[in-house]
């Protein structure tokens, strides 16, 4: 059979042409054939790339959880420390006592105790002066959240490279950091843990690693409390800046007088520049270490663009000075006597502020100084360590300068003229003599001056000597007690009676224990030179006893009324007026003619005493015109003996160069005596009774009125003698017993009636 031929009709798809119209299959992809990768065969260094990389994987992911888990922690702290925190304004006042603050007699501040304190808002400080502590101790306060990593580094940088540990010296805290520890972290003082309110702050103050870690979440916590006003508000106000000062308005008003808003720049800069060492810095221990200290700071100041180059330089050119009240610092014994002499609740324990107006002169106080430094200067050798104090008081006991050492600008040390009980000495003699005075006897009696041996009890003898050696035998009173004699002072002081010279010595303010010893009239017992000089204060005043004080008024802060008033001045009457003004005649001759003739002030009537010790280990001079009373006292700390010293030395230099310097510009008045010189009528013992004969005119109406006593006298007693007689050689038992022919003088004769009579009497 044939094939057809021609072309076939398609009635339907061709197979081939339909595979060939068909595109051409896909080449089939390959499939991908996962091989595991050799490891490479690199060596050691393959491992040692491994091994990091493993190390790596290790440390990122412990790192990352780790910082989680220390996140959360902070975060925890920082909320705990956050709801816990009071209002800002309630963490001001820091302190755990209160302040007080003291006025002189014109109401001028001139010391502070406690924690002097002045709370005030930012707005209230000088802006220069915030600028200052910024610039000093926090550059990045501003920017930071309460912690500057890079701060602790380069404080950590610093203290490495000056061969500290990585934590001591520079801390790198930040203000807020800084707040936190003076608020101790939130903490309260625990009675348990310390022993005091002290030691528990030098704990907050602290450093150590963990308080440092718990100052972070604390940081943080018054970053998000707190604006940061409030937390320099709160820096401003608690830090300490030595002088007693907290806070920078205390400091600003102990060091320059005036309030915080008012500070110039040089002034802002040297209170900024106390922050890291209050005491080292403090302008009133060394002003030019402060001024220099306070150069850094406006460096500080003017690299933070705080200070253009002119206001740098006139700045430098002006540094700042001390007030005049802290620059005299005038009174620091004074106020140490009164905290230590007034109620403790009110004054060096007192929770409260508190303003006390004293009896204190500023003027007096200054010239005391300058006269004690004066002589100490020209009359003491150098290397010396001989001490001094000083006493200047009103003749109602209004004290008005005291000096307790030859150091005259410290706090809180020893007072030598309020704390140290040291033997008076000659200078107790005046209560001996005005124990006789008020007895009846005259300044113009006589008594012997020679030896004298008196016996006491457990059978051993005693016998008191003249400082001379010499004896004048008899004298009147008024010549034993000018030149300070010594057996005719004793005869004296047996013939009156060892308990009334004690009974007059502790009415005139002699509080310590008195011996009953017959060395009594010689000063055996010790007293203070506050005492002493109180004491002569009452024979000044015409015997009326004086109760020594510096208190005039006290007021809490905040009241109107005082709380307190005046706790002192005048007393009871000890002796007489007629006595007392005796007893001033004849102390005006121990100036005039005796043993004080040193201390005389020219032609200004004084009175005074002289006073050495046995052994010379105290000197003495205390006396006084009309207007003071001033008392001075010399010796060694450790009781060794002066060197040629005596009370009427280098004590009566002291005393006639401090009342030279406060009198400067006083009136000369005459000092109220009851003496033949003054009143025109010389006493004499000559002859058998003694005689009183007119030195003015022949009326005299006083004159002839004490003639006419006398002569009745005469008549009565043509056979007596006004000779007081010496005491026994021997003393058995209390009382002493006195024998001779002395005239049994009491205050009911017929001089003491005439002249009580006349004089006003008692």
């Amino acid at each position: 059979m044939k094939r057809p031929t021609g072309t076939p009709t398609r009635t339907g798809k061709s197979p081939v042409a339909d595979k060939r119209s068909q595109p051409a299959p896909a080449a089939a992809t390959p499939r991908k054939v996962r091989r595991h990768k050799k490891p490479r065969r690199g060596g050691i260094l393959g491992w040692i790339a491994g091994l990091v990389s493993l190390m790596w994987r290790i440390v990122w992911g412990s790192v990352w959880r780790l910082g989680m888990v220390v996140a959360l922690i902070l975060g925890a702290a920082s909320a705990y420390f956050y709801v816990s925190l009071p209002e800002a304004s309630d963490l001001f006042d820091g302190r755990a006592r209160g302040s007080v603050t003291m006025l002189d007699r014109d109401g001028r501040v001139f010391a502070w105790r406690g924690e002097t304190f002045g709370a005030v808002d930012s707005d209230q400080i000088a802006p220069v002066l915030r600028q200052a502590v910024i610039s000093a101790e926090d550059r990045r306060f501003f920017r930071h959240v309460g912690v500057s990593p890079r701060g602790i580094a380069s404080a950590i940088r610093i203290n490495l490279a000056e061969g500290r540990g990585p934590l001591e010296g520079n801390g790198g805290s930040t203000i807020t950091q800084q707040v936190a520890k003076l608020l101790c972290l939130g903490d309260t003082f625990d009675p348990t843990r310390f022993a005091n309110e002290a030691e528990f702050e030098a704990d907050c103050r602290g450093g150590g690693i963990w308080r440092k870690i718990k100052e972070i979440p604390f940081a943080f916590a018054m970053e998000a409390k707190y604006s940061k006003d409030d937390i320099l508000s709160i820096y401003m106000n608690r830090s300490y800046l030595g002088g007693g000062a907290r806070g920078f308005e205390a400091a600003s008003q102990v060091y320059f007088n005036k309030p915080a808003s008012q500070v110039n720049t040089s002034e802002a800069a040297m209170l900024a520049g106390l922050l890291p060492a209050p005491s080292r810095y403090a302008p009133t221990a060394n002003l030019e270490r402060a001024q220099n200290r306070a150069s850094v700071v406006m460096g500080l100041m003017h690299e933070e663009g705080y200070l253009d180059d002119q206001q740098l330089a006139a700045a430098r050119a002006n540094p700042a000075t001390l007030s005049q009240a802290a620059t005299a610092r005038a009174g620091g014994y004074f106020a140490d006597w009164l905290m230590e002499s007034g109620p403790g609740f009110l004054t060096s324990e007192t929770t409260e502020d508190v303003t006390i107006t004293t009896t204190f002169d500023q003027r007096i106080q200054r010239a005391a100084e300058r006269a004690l430094q004066r002589v100490f200067d020209e009359k003491v050798k150098d290397g010396s360590t001989a001490e001094a104090a000083v006493v200047v008081m009103s003749a109602d006991g209004a004290v008005r300068a005291v000096i307790g050492g030859r150091n005259t600008r410290v706090n809180g040390v020893f007072n030598r003229a309020t704390q140290a009980k040291r033997q008076t000495g000659s200078s107790f003699k005046p209560f001996v003599y005005a124990a006789a005075l008020e007895a009846g006897y005259s300044p113009s009696d006589r008594i012997e001056d020679g030896p004298l041996t008196i016996r006491i009890p457990g059978g051993r003898n005693w016998s008191p000597q003249n400082y001379t050696r010499n004896y004048r035998g008899a004298v009147t009173l008024t010549t034993s007690l000018a030149q300070s004699l010594n057996t005719s002072t004793i005869r004296l002081q047996e013939a009156v009676g060892r308990d009334q010279v004690i009974r007059v010595a502790q009415g005139f303010g002699i509080v310590s224990n008195l011996t009953t010893s017959p060395s009594l009239g010689l000063g055996a017992s010790e007293a203070t030179l506050l005492e002493l000089t109180g004491a002569y204060a009452g024979i000044r005043n015409g015997g009326t006893s004086v109760a020594p004080y510096g208190l005039v008024e006290l007021t809490v802060q905040g009241d109107d009324r005082p709380l307190m008033g005046q706790t002192g001045g005048f007393g009871e009457r000890v002796i007489s007026q007629r006595a007392a003004g005796q007893l001033i005649y004849m102390m005006q001759q121990v100036i005039s003619s005796g043993t004080g003739s040193r201390a005389k002030l020219g032609d200004r009537p004084v009175a005074g005493k002289t006073g050495t010790t046995s052994s010379y280990r105290d000197a003495w001079f205390v006396g006084f015109t009309e207007q003071y009373v001033t008392g001075v006292w010399m010796g060694h700390d450790d009781n060794t003996p002066l060197t040629g010293v005596t009370g009427g030395g280098l004590p009566a230099e002291i005393w006639q160069a401090v009342m030279s310097e406060i009198h400067e510009g006083l009136p000369e008045l005459a000092l109220s005596t009851v003496s033949p010189d003054g009143s025109g009528i010389i006493m004499s013992s000559g002859g058998s009774t003694p005689q009183v004969v007119t030195s003015g005119s022949a009326d005299d109406p006083l004159a002839a009125a004490l003639a006419g006593v006398m002569n009745s006298v005469e008549q009565q007693n043509s056979g007596g003698g006004r000779m007081i007689g010496a005491p026994s050689t021997e003393v058995t038992g209390g009382a002493p017993q006195t024998s001779g022919d002395s005239v049994g003088a009491s205050s009911d004769d017929a001089l003491s009636r005439a002249l009580n009579g006349i004089l006003g009497g008692n």
